[in-house]
């Protein structure tokens, strides 16, 4: 277990931003990070998994834990269903990949959301009609003071749109370690309906879809519209779609007849925050490095040597417009650290 000073976390954030951990350590194991958590304090500690979710807008004057654990297995199985188990730190994708390869359903439509394992209940990540909780069972976490491992269920972890209590009340308290999910074998349930799946199945001419064609068909829809990482700097959706209420909605849709909406309950109607974004004229904007990505408006990029502050001053000025021309606070989903 190495100790490195002053180290650039440039190549640790999915945005590239250029900011540097006073100390860093990979944890590769369960005893590793237990021997760091009984020398250090927890506001000693800043835990780092993907590095997909966050804007860096400072150097991190901490301890910075990289969640490095590697591993995943079947933990049981039916003819019908299977349950599977994925250490915090395995890239998601190359997850969702894995289950796939052996015809477990249930990711297929999170197919290339970046990020980690740990940390994809933390944000409750979800695409195309589908969320992590919708196939969740647990997850294991260290207590950061106590050292205890716990298991949290699905009813514990409280998951909402983009959100869980990792993320409001028990954020800071827990590392994840591994998380379990229950997938089908067979009679898989196939979400097709949302955003441009079917247009893109059948664009590839797939009448009868599998769980691969789904994961594809998200694949290329996805790499149509959001730049890869690895060449653009950035966190995939910058903000929430914004919920709001029906009469909210009636007044926009009097203004904008073409305004999309998906409607959640009896008054809460979901609005694109792209749509929004892009209505307010900054799909494509650029000042300096920092930027609206020409092809999805809910995406801001770093085009080179952009700072965390940078691209936290587009993001206000993207919220201080969506507010003026439609009387909605967008709120962020990255972590603004």
């Amino acid at each position: 277990m190495r100790v490195l000073r002053n180290f650039s976390l440039k190549d640790y954030n999915s945005f590239g931003i250029e900011v540097k951990a006073d100390k860093y350590i990979s944890i590769k194991d369960l005893e590793d990070l237990r021997t760091i958590l009984r020398k250090s304090y927890a506001s000693e500690l800043f835990i780092l998994g993907g590095g997909s979710n966050m804007l860096l807008t400072r150097d991190i004057r901490k301890t910075v834990l990289h969640i490095a654990l590697k591993g995943k297995r079947i933990i049981s199985e039916t003819d019908k269903e299977v349950i599977v188990e994925a250490e915090a730190g395995e890239n998601w994708h190359q997850f969702v990949l894995w289950t796939l390869s052996q015809d477990f359903g249930g990711l297929e439509n999170l197919s290339l959301i970046p990020g980690n394992v740990g940390t994809a209940p933390i944000q409750n990540i979800g695409a195309y009609g589908v969320e992590l909780k919708d196939s969740f069972v647990s997850c294991k976490a260290t207590n950061v003071q106590t050292l205890e491992e716990k298991v949290f269920d699905l009813e514990e972890c409280h998951f909402d749109y983009r959100n869980s209590i990792f993320k409001n009340r028990l954020k800071g308290q827990y590392i994840i370690t591994s998380v379990r999910f229950r997938l089908t074998k067979i009679d898989h349930n196939l979400q097709t309906k949302y955003g441009a799946i079917s247009a893109e199945l059948e664009k590839e001419g797939v009448k009868s879809p599998t769980i691969q064609d789904i994961s594809n068909a998200v694949i290329s829809i996805r790499n149509s519209k959001l730049p890869n990482p690895k060449e653009i700097g950035n966190s995939g959706s910058f903000f929430k779609n914004p919920v709001i209420t029906k009469a909210h909605f009636s007044i926009l849709e009097s203004k904008f007849p073409e305004i999309p909406s998906y409607t959640i309950s009896e008054d809460e109607i979901k609005v694109p925050a792209g749509w929004l974004i892009d209505k307010a004229g900054f799909k494509g904007y650029r000042n300096g490095d920092a930027g609206v990505h020409k092809n999805q408006a809910l995406v801001l990029v770093n085009y080179g040597e952009a700072s965390g502050e940078e691209i936290l001053s587009l993001s206000k000025k993207i919220q201080d417009a969506i507010k003026d021309q439609f009387d909605i606070d967008l709120e962020a989903e990255v972590n603004i650290i």
